[in-house]
């Protein structure tokens, strides 16, 4: 799971929350080829001074085996260009990972999110970090690149490449608008490399903002 409450896609912008706003989101997907592995989470982050905190919940089960459920903290700190028009923007976020069922070691996450507002309506997103792993505390490096288009107020086409845990991932999808502060999202994904066994994926989440005011 992605440090920060930034919808479930692979790379995140550097935005933070505005004073005094919140942040639900609950996404559940599923991973075939060969074999399905089925995950869920929940989460939530609220602006405190000049950060965003939040705390995640990420399940993960597939067929014959017992599932995974990881818990931890998280923090994102935007510390260059918060204004909603700045055309280059950063952060840098730290989340923590728990297996509450197969113990060892927490996991966690370090990541450095760049954004480049292109346009009006077209944002570029690059991150650059690493992951360590729950249980076994093995670090690998997470980079990706992502294109956000805004076709309309209601509606945003996504495309990015990601690699993480050593599995290149690629995703389309779209963040569509369905009220005031709330959204849904939607993807289709595919992992891995040609010979090795293609892994596709589809995710459906939904975030909803608020203030605690």
């Amino acid at each position: 799971a992605a440090a920060g409450a930034a919808g479930h896609f692979d790379v995140d912008d550097a935005g933070t929350l505005d004073a005094g706003q919140c942040l639900v989101e609950v996404w559940a997907g599923r991973l075939r080829s060969p074999a399905d592995l089925n995950f869920q989470h929940g989460g939530g982050a609220c602006a405190a001074g000049p950060v965003e905190l939040g705390f995640k919940l990420d399940r993960t089960s597939a067929p014959g085996t017992a599932a995974a459920m990881l818990v931890g903290p998280q923090i994102k700190w935007n510390f260059w260009g918060r204004e909603p028009d700045a055309t280059w923007s950063a952060a840098a976020a730290l989340a923590a990972s728990v297996d509450l069922r197969h113990g060892g070691r927490a996991g966690g996450q370090f990541l450095l999110p760049l954004g480049w507002r292109a346009s009006d309506r077209v944002n570029v997103l690059v991150n650059a970090g690493a992951d360590w792993a729950a249980g076994t505390g093995a670090a690998t490096v997470r980079r990706g690149a992502a294109l956000e288009w805004t076709l309309t107020g209601q509606l945003t086409l996504i495309a990015e490449r990601n690699r993480a845990y050593e599995l290149c991932t690629s995703r389309l999808g779209a963040r569509i608008a369905v009220a005031p502060l709330t959204t849904i999202e939607l993807s289709a994904s595919r992992s891995g490399r040609a010979g090795d066994g293609r892994l596709r994926g589809v995710v459906i989440g939904l975030n909803r903002e608020f203030s605690r005011h």
